[in-house]
């Protein structure tokens, strides 16, 4: 099978169920951000490899990619497509409040915003985080007018949370300073 098929040179393109739609279109545009996103939190793993204190969060990395990947096909549902995708479980989210309840617990409280350097990996959270709020945006875009699942917007709006808190994570275990916001 070829990777090319020349079905999308004139910028249409089949989402699950056969509908054929714009690249151009809001799901389109939804799925392609969480992808962009899955491939930012891979690299993220990748930087973290090595780290024996960043392990557990490698490990954290990798299910999240995962559950992208299945979100990211949540988003590319089409006409007749819909019961061809699996679903994100609550669980899901309940696992990443887990982890975030749990760094959260472990870090200091903060009295200013923290913002991205120091680290590189510690830089690639906040990446991770702002393509996380992108690709809510455009989940939201898509639930104005398609049918989204509910656990996707509330997994999305969860994993911004969770990549700022990797990153302060990340700052304590590396022992680099914390950068914060002196407006």
């Amino acid at each position: 099978m070829r990777v090319y098929t020349k079905c999308g040179d004139k910028g249409m393109t089949d989402l699950i169920g056969g509908e054929r739609v714009s690249k151009c279109d809001v799901r389109v545009e939804a799925y392609g951000t969480v992808d962009e996103l899955m491939a930012f939190t891979a690299l993220l793993a990748d930087e973290m490899m090595g780290s024996e204190s960043l392990t557990p969060y490698v490990e954290q990395l990798r299910g999240i990619e995962s559950r992208l990947m299945t979100l990211s096909a949540l988003l590319a549902v089409g006409e007749g497509g819909e019961d061809k995708v699996a679903r994100l479980k609550q669980d899901d989210t309940a696992t990443l409040e887990q982890a975030i309840d749990a760094m959260q617990a472990a870090l200091p409280a903060i009295t200013k915003f923290t913002i991205p350097g120091g680290d590189k990996r510690h830089s690639l959270c906040h990446v991770c985080r702002t393509i996380t709020r992108r690709a809510e945006r455009a989940a939201l875009r898509v639930a104005e007018s398609h049918d989204v699942d509910a656990t996707v917007l509330s997994y999305l709006n969860r994993l911004s949370d969770y990549f700022y808190l990797l990153g302060r994570t990340v700052t304590r275990l590396t022992a680099c300073d914390e950068i914060l916001w002196i407006p």
